[in-house]
């Protein structure tokens, strides 16, 4: 048995699952997101100065 804990979401844009434990550059690269792209899970994301505290809460509340 397998057990995944961290958070995901389904990107419409990409069509995939996509992780939102990391910042949204970090998803942007990892999936080849043009730059002028506008991420349909925007505000999913941790922020990259967040502590591990603020991350935790920040997705409780999505």
């Amino acid at each position: 048995m397998t057990t995944f804990d961290s958070p995901i979401s389904r990107c419409e844009a990409v069509r995939e699952m996509v992780l939102t434990d990391e910042t949204q550059a970090e998803c942007a690269r990892e999936h080849e997101c043009p730059p002028d792209r506008i991420c349909p899970l925007s505000g999913y994301f941790v922020e990259a100065d967040s502590t591990p505290e603020e991350m935790t809460e920040s997705l409780r509340l999505h």
